[in-house]
């Protein structure tokens, strides 16, 4: 399987090495590009494998997928460049850019400059968030005009990032706000903890041990037990003990509803 990355910087630079650590395909079937020549050098630093080019329709001769990792405003201006090289047929192509529907995409492919295309490969959307930099990324997949061999095909490269679930286009802003932006809120709740242990009387280095560590033993517990969060909270909150009244605290300063009327902003 070959892969060419377009826009192989912060988040394909990282898809791309992710891959290549994976199973499903050598760093040598992996082809990056990029504007910065030292975004490029610094990639074949990291894994002489892959191939490097400042030449997307180059690029993108033989592969069997093409990640486009740009920012959402230059997104129609790489399709407009490719897709006349494209195999419709056989070739697949991702969009990782925030916001860029499949609305968006259908057109970019089908319309431009007075002419009109009768098709579109296989499109799928991806979103990961920053975790896929340590193969640790909740990721979310959309298809449109895909098969399910091929949908099958995307999940399992980006399972090897992380993990994968498969969603409805109408689902990704929800999912972003869950998934992507759920990372900075779970290290605001981390950073809070932290503080709050400084206050108790640790040192920061050592409270911030701490909560990792007690974070991490949370969502093992919870993936290994595939059990509700309520079911293990009441394992530690007994009757007049400490951890409900911490709860019952958190709660009068509006923790739950804060945090849903967080991710409801963020959609």
């Amino acid at each position: 399987m070959k892969i060419t990355i377009i826009g192989a910087g912060n988040i394909g630079g990282a898809i791309a090495r992710g891959i290549a650590k994976g199973t499903l395909c050598e760093s040598g079937d992996i082809t990056c590009t990029a504007k910065s020549e030292q975004t490029l050098q610094r990639l074949k630093e990291e894994n002489p494998g892959f191939t490097i080019t400042d030449n997307n329709v180059e690029a993108v001769k033989g592969a069997d997928i093409i990640i486009i990792a740009v920012k959402p405003w230059r997104v129609e201006m790489i399709i407009d460049q490719i897709k006349t090289f494209l195999d419709y047929d056989k070739q697949m192509v991702v969009s990782v850019a925030a916001g860029i529907t499949f609305d968006q995409l259908t057109t970019y492919f089908t319309k431009h400059s007075g002419y009109d295309y009768m098709s579109t490969p296989a499109l799928f959307r991806v979103m990961p968030n920053t975790a896929i930099e340590v193969l640790n990324s909740m990721t979310f997949v959309s298809a449109c005009n895909a098969s399910q061999e091929q949908c099958d095909q995307m999940l399992a490269i980006f399972n090897e990032l992380g993990n994968a679930m498969l969603i409805e286009e109408r689902l990704m802003a929800a999912g972003t706000a869950l998934a992507s932006s759920g990372i900075a809120f779970a290290m605001r709740y981390i950073r809070a903890s932290i503080e709050g242990g400084v206050e108790l009387g640790f040192y920061p280095k050592e409270a911030q041990e701490i909560v990792v560590h007690t974070v991490k033993g949370a969502v093992e517990l919870l993936l290994k037990n595939k059990s509700n969060p309520e079911a293990e909270i009441d394992k530690v909150t007994t009757p007049g003990g400490i951890t409900i009244k911490g709860l019952n605290e958190m709660e009068l300063s509006g923790f739950t509803s804060s945090v849903i009327r967080g991710l409801k902003a963020s959609k």
